[in-house]
């Protein structure tokens, strides 16, 4: 048993989109970066350098050797972690993500994000902190055993605990038993929670999440003829004072991967400032002569955003709205068997216990990133008055603020790993060198 002496606990939620880490007892994490990093191949980097016909490219590779800030080198592979070490534009750099499906699929990408959470963004040696990770509602036993065995071979880690994301949202709104929707970036996920466990058999997921939003607002703007130019690919000239020209600089060896990364993030920031979720199912002619909102990207051109204001959340409650946007054919494969979230929240509570139906639909708690979409929450509830049986009271609760929302997960793992009683469920160091990682299962529920 692990005492939880008097250094506080390290709480890192590793989300599809985004990692939160920071200090327990703290009410909102530290560090806040993406969960995307960026890497070059060394062969090309070398063969570049070789043949001297891409100086730059060998220029960089050598000044970025002197640079330890957060790069690392793995086999023939850098790999670039945080949002500064992304936003800088290099060669044949790709952007690649370490979950497929929601899933960890390559822990040598996690491995170099934990790094760098520890050693660059809250500056800790992780030996002298108890770690408390958030894992998916329904991560298969591998994956745990995984998490652990690194945590403790890797970074000899005192104590460690694995807790469901539904239910560190649930307590963070101080409840035991509710129904948790979380919409993150990668997916949409409904798990209900009762007396803090997550009823495994009723947990419902969707692969409509932020960044499906942000494709299809991409592509949708796209369609109307409006390019999203990313941030390396201009350069802005002051022609008289005040006014500035933009003017184009050309790359040709930046990765595909990285130039979608650049658009999203703008695109991203659109979805964040003009778009809300309609009052009742969109259609097509109602919205037609709405007020278009402007909005000024980076490089000084105002587009006007109109219709799409309302079509793309809308995607949320009827994910079939996406086949209309040009270029989204792509998801026409498996939109059939996406449901709306209104309906998958009423098939998630059917899968529970009669009794507790009544609980659940009177604690509706919404969490992640895209839940801080406006009116989200009001046209959710309205959806399930309609679909749900009369006898239930339906309430659907979001805290006040957006940061809330967004970090719910991370501040219910801080509440958490810091209440006195918790103290005693650590999974200790001595407990896994004596049982082995699969001891995680009965420690961490």
């Amino acid at each position: 048993m692990y005492g939880g002496d008097e250094v506080s606990a390290i709480v890192i939620d590793l989300g599809s989109h985004t990692c939160k880490a920071g200090y327990a007892g703290e009410d909102a994490p530290k560090a806040v970066f993406p969960s995307v990093v960026g890497s070059i191949d060394q062969m090309e980097v070398d063969d570049a350098a070789n043949t001297d016909t891409n100086s730059g490219a060998a220029m960089d590779a050598k000044s970025n050797a002197k640079t330890p800030d957060s790069d690392k080198t793995k086999g023939k592979r850098k790999l670039y972690v945080g949002s500064q070490a992304l936003g800088y534009r290099r060669d044949n750099m790709e952007v690649i993500s370490p979950f497929k499906d929601g899933i960890v699929a390559d822990w040598d990408i996690v491995d170099n994000i934990w790094d760098h959470a520890f050693r660059e963004c809250l500056l800790i040696d992780p030996t002298e902190h108890p770690m408390l990770l958030a894992e998916p509602s329904s991560n298969p036993q591998q994956q745990r055993e995984k998490a652990a065995e690194l945590m403790f071979e890797k970074y000899k880690v005192p104590a460690l605990f694995l807790a469901k994301n539904a239910v560190l949202t649930s307590f963070a709104s101080g409840r035991a038993t509710s129904l948790v929707v979380d919409c993150g970036g990668g997916s949409t996920t409904i798990a209900p929670v009762h007396d803090g466990y997550v009823l495994q058999k009723a947990v419902g997921t969707s692969p409509i999440g932020g960044e499906f939003l942000t494709d299809c607002l991409l592509k949708s703007l796209e369609s109307k003829g409006i390019k999203i130019k990313p941030r390396y690919s201009f350069k802005r000239k002051e022609v008289r004072p005040g006014d500035f020209q933009p003017f184009d600089v050309d790359f040709p060896n930046t990765t595909e991967s990285y130039r979608l990364y650049s658009q999203r993030v703008i695109a991203s920031d659109i979805k964040d400032s003009v778009c809300r979720a309609p009052d009742s199912p969109y259609d097509e002619s109602a919205y037609a002569n709405i007020p278009m909102t402007p909005y000024e990207l980076p490089d000084g051109q105002t587009i006007e955003i109109g219709s799409d204001r309302f079509k793309i959340p809308d995607v949320l409650f009827n994910p079939t709205l996406s086949q209309t946007i040009p270029g989204m054919e792509s998801f026409s494969e498996f939109a059939p068997s996406v449901r709306g979230l209104s309906q998958m929240v009423i098939e998630s509570i059917n899968k529970c216990d009669v009794d507790i139906r009544r609980e659940l639909f009177s604690s509706i708690l919404l969490a992640g990133g895209t839940a801080s979409m406006q009116q989200l929450k009001e046209r959710l509830e309205k959806d399930l008055l309609e679909e749900s049986p009369q006898a239930a009271r339906v309430k659907v609760l979001a805290s006040g603020n957006t940061t809330e929302r967004r970090f719910s997960v991370w501040i219910g793992g801080s509440i958490l790993a810091s209440l006195g009683s918790f103290q005693q469920m650590w999974f200790s160091k001595t407990e896994y060198e004596e049982h082995g990682a699969s001891y995680v299962q009965r420690k961490c529920p």
